[in-house]
């Protein structure tokens, strides 16, 4: 399907190919992604909430974690009912305005994520190697402050990159061999250099990509010399225990992330590509409060504490 407008305008709406390769595939894929999005809803809901309601989570830990579930909530919420719609019919559309609101939404929740992911390991660094300062350092100001700077650093770097890229001309471009729109796809279509553009997303990437995740290695770094310091292995099992959580979360993102982005650039390459898509913006969201309910001793005690108060 290409729309037959003039040169330089835009399309009305734009086709996702997604798995349109695959028809048999697609009323798997739709029962799955449906179970894995309604789990994710409940689960980040049910952590915000606990974390909301038990006073004993009222800590810098489950602030950052509740923004953390709201993130995913939004960030899946953005891709998935779209992609349930087009995966149920013969019909692969997203209007021009449900696309541009849904390549805003998306790249400003993913920059949010990683400079939230940093923010919570530099938590998890005051609390293990400066323990006895632990409050002072993360009072609530500074909690606040840097959940303010997460937000607002990823809804900036969404308003240029994604408006440079709304202004591109597409001549009527349409087919968007993916199941949402992205940026870099919708790049592709443009009739004009991108140069521009391409300089911002590399730019963009680096500091909200490359550098929260050098900063979370550099905290892991000191974390780890912290612990080994630690005469008994009780105490080292302990303090590694309030970090498990957080690397498992880390290495889900950031891997499935790098896996799909350093692929070769093969046909072959893109549909695989298209699976860890579906990964990161389906099931990761669903495991992550999997992993912090079941890793997590104070969750899960919050867990029963509201479950026996409702019973």
């Amino acid at each position: 399907m290409r729309l037959e407008v003039s040169n330089g305008s835009s399309p009305t709406v734009f086709v996702l190919l997604g798995f349109s390769a695959r028809p048999s595939l697609e009323p798997v894929l739709f029962v799955v992604v449906l179970g894995c999005y309604v789990v994710s809803v409940l689960g980040n809901a049910t952590i915000i909430l606990v974390a909301r309601v038990d006073v004993r989570l009222h800590t810098p830990m489950y602030f950052f974690l509740a923004n953390l579930s709201f993130l995913d909530i939004s960030f899946t919420t953005s891709i998935v009912p779209q992609l349930l719609v087009n995966l149920w019919g013969p019909q692969k559309t997203i209007s021009y305005a449900g696309c541009v609101v849904q390549f805003y939404v998306s790249h400003w929740l993913g920059a949010t994520e990683c400079v939230l992911l940093a923010v919570m390991s530099y938590d998890r660094y005051a609390a293990i190697c400066k323990p006895l300062h632990y409050t002072v350092i993360m009072h609530t100001r500074l909690c606040l402050g840097l959940a303010f700077t997460s937000w607002f650093g990823g809804l900036t770097t969404s308003m240029v990159g994604s408006t440079l890229t709304m202004l591109l001309p597409l001549c009527g471009h349409n087919r968007i061999d993916h199941f949402f729109c992205e940026m870099p796809l919708i790049m592709q279509l443009a009739c004009v250099d991108t140069r521009v553009n391409e300089l911002e997303m590399y730019v963009a990437s680096f500091v909200f990509v490359v550098l929260p995740l050098g900063l979370i290695l550099v905290s892991y770094g000191h974390i780890a010399q912290a612990v080994l310091k630690i005469g008994s292995a009780e105490g080292r099992r302990k303090a590694f225990g309030t970090c498990s959580s957080h690397v498992a979360v880390v290495s889900l993102f950031y891997g499935s992330i790098l896996f799909m982005y350093l692929q070769p650039a093969k046909s072959s390459s893109h549909e695989q590509g298209k699976f860890i898509a579906l990964f990161y913006t389906v099931a990761t969201p669903m495991l992550n409060p999997l992993i912090y309910t079941l890793r997590n001793k104070d969750v899960k005690q919050a867990l029963r504490h509201c479950v026996g108060a409702l019973l």
